[in-house]
C-alpha cells in the first residue's frame, strides 16, 4: 500500500500494515518512493501520513482511544 507523506507529498511504501492499522503503533515501516534509487526502510510517524487522495488515515488506525466515549456511556 502507498500513502503520501504529509510535508514533502512524496509516496510512502508501507512494509508492514499490520503496524498501519494497530492504533497503540505510533509508527510504521516503509520506504520512501522518491528519486530512482531505492531507498532503505524507515519508521514513518502516522501522524505525517495522509492518503494519496489527501485524505487523513481513519482515527482508528492512530488513536487507541477512538472509542473510550462510547464505553463509559
Amino acid at each position: 500500500m502507498y500513502l503520501k507523506d504529509r510535508q514533502s507529498g512524496d509516496l510512502v511504501e508501507i512494509l508492514r500494515m499490520d503496524e498501519l492499522v494497530d492504533p497503540c503503533a505510533g509508527a510504521v515501516a516503509g520506504r520512501l518512493h522518491a528519486g530512482e534509487e531505492l531507498q532503505e526502510p524507515a519508521q514513518f510517524s502516522k501522524s505525517d501520513l495522509i492518503f494519496p487522495s489527501g485524505e487523513d488515515l481513519p482515527r482508528c488506525w492512530r488513536d487507541p482511544h477512538y472509542r473510550d466515549a462510547e464505553i463509559k456511556r
